[in-house]
């Protein structure tokens, strides 16, 4: 059993387990089947607790090195995973084997809360041995090549006191005893299954604690690069240099290709800023309105122990007052009775990020930036806009005043007119009359509800029909369908509603027939 760096407890585990197998010999009483399953959990839980740390120093790594250093993290990083497949690999072809023993033996008993066949002293040197064919020779050879090639991970200064606790060496000789190789000493004659099953889960939290050796070593190797100050340049990165007063202007100021080990002492006017991972934060108060310039001064600790000295170029950056602007997308007046699309903008501020009311009607948001009013009354309406410039920090950014209208009255048409000559047979072939809105930009549809319609033919009475709504009554068609050239046909006392909901009185139309 090789020693690794393991806890004290779990070499205690270790040696309590070549202690039981030695009592195996003389009895295998109950007592000593429950003490396997002691140290079977307590393996378990050791194996358990070293993945989760493994795990988490993956999380760490990835949350900074591989961020901060991509370009020289990503190999090292890749290599870890590397070192975490191959213990993956080990203890899946492990777990298959325990499959074999459960399907064999019989899974865990309710009663005991161990494997119901625990006791067989018959299936581990059947599955295991079987003449130098089982199991046991293939785990060995596993075990062997797995600690080969994650040692063959790690440079030969790495490998120096390292001593990986995966292995599987044979027991040392005992006189008047025969020897046993491995596999036998493990699995073979007069082992019961829960102790192959120990012997097993040892395998597997051995594994573990030589992948969490290996990985801690691979992942070191970003921090043991030298980097080669002199050549750096100092940069300064603000998200934005225009910024609404009241809001905070935020910039970073760092050096490219900086190093997290790094500890730069980085100024501005005299005034050190924070410093996290080499990169220092510049924040202060907008209150003035104007053009503002500043300029970062960066220090840092060379090899030698010297310091030099880096500055940024001069950064300027504007404030200005809020403001927004709200644009009307169709017409420069909002209409009743239809969606009115209004695009709003803020400088400085995210379209995600602005809040309209309205005055005198109702406002919602389309898409970021994009809003549709609705309005009801003649008059007046004010769109009020506020933004967000920072969590929880809201400000008034304006309001706008629009004129409110009555969507225009529509024109009458019949055959296509609203007045002049059309010929007598497009006339005959009519069954509809409609309201129509020419030249403007919304799409108001209006209804027909009530005319009276007079056919007057050459010195004949004229024949008066009244309908309502937009489709020819059948009387209409008969004294239509004898219209000649020289009839004239005139509509009158003409109803139409519209989107918002008002009746219209359309003036009269009169179209000659030809």
């Amino acid at each position: 059993m090789a020693g690794g760096k393991q806890t004290p407890r779990q070499r205690m585990m270790g040696i309590l387990y070549l202690v039981l197998l030695g009592l195996i010999a003389l009895d295998v009483p109950d007592s000593l089947l429950d003490a396997f399953k002691h140290i079977s959990d307590s393996l378990s839980a050791s194996k358990t607790n070293v993945e989760t740390g493994i795990d988490q120093t993956f999380k760490t790594f990835e949350a900074t090195k591989l961020k901060e250093q991509p370009v020289r993290a990503q190999p090292i990083y890749n290599k870890a995973k590397t070192a975490q497949k191959l213990a993956e690999d080990l203890n899946t072809y492990i777990e298959t084997v325990k499959k074999k023993f459960i399907k064999e033996s019989g899974d865990i008993d309710p009663a005991t809360g161990d494997y119901s066949g625990r006791e067989d002293m018959d299936v581990s040197v059947r599955l295991m041995i079987q003449n130098k064919k089982g199991d046991a020779y293939i785990l060995h050879q596993k075990i062997d090549e797995t600690k080969a090639a994650l040692l063959g991970l790690l440079s030969a200064k790495e490998k120096q006191g390292v001593n990986l606790s995966l292995d599987a060496p044979a027991p040392p000789h005992i006189a008047g005893f025969p020897d046993k190789d491995w596999e036998n000493a493990n699995f073979g004659e007069g082992i019961p299954m829960a102790a192959a099953m120990t012997a097993l889960v040892k395998i597997q939290s051995d594994t573990k604690n030589a992948e969490n050796e290996v990985v801690k070593k691979i992942l070191g190797e970003v921090d043991q690069a030298v980097v080669n100050l002199d050549q750096f340049t100092a940069v300064a990165v603000a998200p934005t240099s225009y910024v609404i007063a009241g809001q905070p202007y935020t910039a970073q100021v760092f050096l490219t290709a900086s190093d997290s080990k790094s500890n730069p002492d980085i100024t501005v006017s005299g005034s050190r800023l924070p410093v996290s991972g080499g990169k220092g934060t510049y924040t202060v108060s907008t209150g003035a309105e104007g053009i503002k310039t500043w300029q970062g001064t960066i220090t840092v600790k060379q090899n030698d122990g010297t310091l030099k000295t880096y500055t940024t170029p001069v950064q300027t950056y504007q404030v200005a007052r809020p403001s927004a602007v709200v644009s009307p997308e169709k017409m420069n007046v909002l209409y009743i009775g239809v969606p009115n699309p209004l695009a709003v903008s803020a400088p400085g501020i995210p379209a995600e990020k602005l809040r309209l009311s309205m005055s005198g009607g109702s406002i919602s948001q389309d898409h970021p930036g994009h809003f549709i009013g609705k309005v009801s009354t003649v008059g007046t309406a004010t769109v009020s806009v506020s933004g967000e410039i920072s969590p929880g920090k809201t400000v008034n950014l304006g309001s706008t005043l629009f004129r409110v209208k009555r969507i225009p009255d529509p024109k009458f048409q019949f055959a296509g007119k609203s007045g002049g000559t059309t010929s007598a047979a497009n006339v005959r072939a009519q069954d509809y009359v409609f309201a129509k809105l020419d030249n403007f930009e919304f799409d108001a549809k209006f209804n027909v509800t009530h005319f009276t319609l007079m056919v007057i033919k050459p010195r004949q009475d004229p024949i008066i029909k009244t309908g309502n709504g937009n489709t020819l009554t059948g009387d209409m068609h008969s004294a239509l369908g004898s219209v000649v050239p020289g009839t004239t046909i005139v509509f009158k006392d003409i109803n139409a509603v519209g989107p918002d909901g008002s009746t219209r009185y359309l003036d009269p139309i009169v179209i000659n027939a030809n």
